[in-house]
């Protein structure tokens, strides 16, 4: 087990994971590439490599899920839009100073004809919901400029509905609280200045508990720790001032062990294959402890903090600052 990030050879990692066209594996996730793409460009930034991956060539994948009827970005070439790959899309064309090349005006009517009249949020035209394409579509939006556009006091009232007793939200009404859904929907309070909505001493304590002995954080009471809680339950933290409640340095210690030290990446947890999606979340967690030599994170918009203060997006609910580990 290593005590320190493999720094090259996570790079190494990300730069091969778009170079194994002739994998099953590839193909098999055609349905996550956009979202791999953001995750890739946001974990090389954060490493303090922006220039890792070929701007252009990335610029002209983006260009090419351009869903044209309905005016978002699918997941891959040829597939239909879905809200979520057009948030990675616009959040990869940002990070490249690219925004000038999305028609903004079409993207930003694809995201609102989602909303529902609870205010929840549709992922495409076939209609499942989900407090997670709700943060997605606030999201979007302030990065697009067009939040105005929103009905923020019905996207707020849907929020407010998902909060459960023990301070938790869910994925819909009535549904179970569970560290993503925390995440998502205190990230969409803070960019909407909603923070009021929170019960912040039970939700921060919901969260604080999700820490076990063994350093790492789960999900929801009485399930495995997973590398990527590193990220969802650290933001929710950091957005309300509580990132001290988490034992910062066993929690490195758990993401480190979870390295793989040979070919690069992250995994679930120690023992298992690494994955982009662990990978570009394990080292967002390291980010928000304040790991030495790594990009600050913004831990609502997950992107480079800088790169979020450019755009002026930042309000109260700045991030504590980095923890020493």
């Amino acid at each position: 087990m290593s005590s320190e990030l493999a720094i090259a050879q996570h790079i190494k990692y990300i730069q091969a994971l778009g170079k194994q066209k002739d994998d099953l594996i590839y193909h098999k996730t055609a349905h996550l590439r956009m979202n791999a793409v953001y995750w890739g460009l946001t974990a090389t930034c954060i490493l303090g490599r922006p220039d890792a991956l070929d701007r252009e060539e990335m610029i002209a994948y983006v260009m090419s899920c351009w869903d044209d009827e309905a005016g978002g970005f699918g997941a891959h070439t040829g597939h239909d839009a879905h809200i979520h790959s057009t948030l990675s899309a616009i959040q990869i064309m940002v990070m490249q100073d690219a925004l000038d090349r999305i028609d903004i005006e079409r993207v930003t009517q694809f995201i609102l004809s989602l909303q529902q009249p609870s205010g929840v949020f549709a992922g495409d035209a076939f209609g499942e919901v989900d407090t997670r394409f709700l943060y997605i579509a606030v999201n979007a939006l302030a990065l697009l400029g067009r939040l105005g556009d929103l009905d923020q006091e019905k996207t707020v009232e849907y929020v407010r509905q998902c909060r459960n007793y023990d301070g938790g939200f869910g994925r819909i009404v009535g549904s179970e609280s569970h560290a993503g859904q925390v995440f998502v929907c205190t990230a969409a309070l803070a960019i909407l200045d909603r923070l009021d909505v929170i019960d912040e001493p039970t939700l921060a304590w919901w969260l604080a508990e999700r820490q076990l002995p063994n350093g790492g954080l789960n999900g929801r009471p009485q399930k495995l720790e997973d590398v990527c809680y590193s990220f969802w339950a650290l933001s929710a933290l950091s957005v309300l001032r509580k990132l001290h409640w988490i034992d910062a340095a066993a929690l490195t210690s758990f993401i480190l062990s979870a390295q793989d030290m040979e070919v690069g990446g992250i995994a679930d947890r120690p023992g298992n294959m690494a994955d982009i999606f662990h990978t570009h979340f394990g080292i967002a967690g390291l980010s928000l402890v304040g790991y030495p030599g790594l990009v600050d994170l913004d831990p609502v918009f997950c992107m480079p903090a800088s790169v979020i203060e450019k755009k002026g997006l930042r309000k109260g609910w700045e991030a504590l600052p980095r923890q020493k580990v």
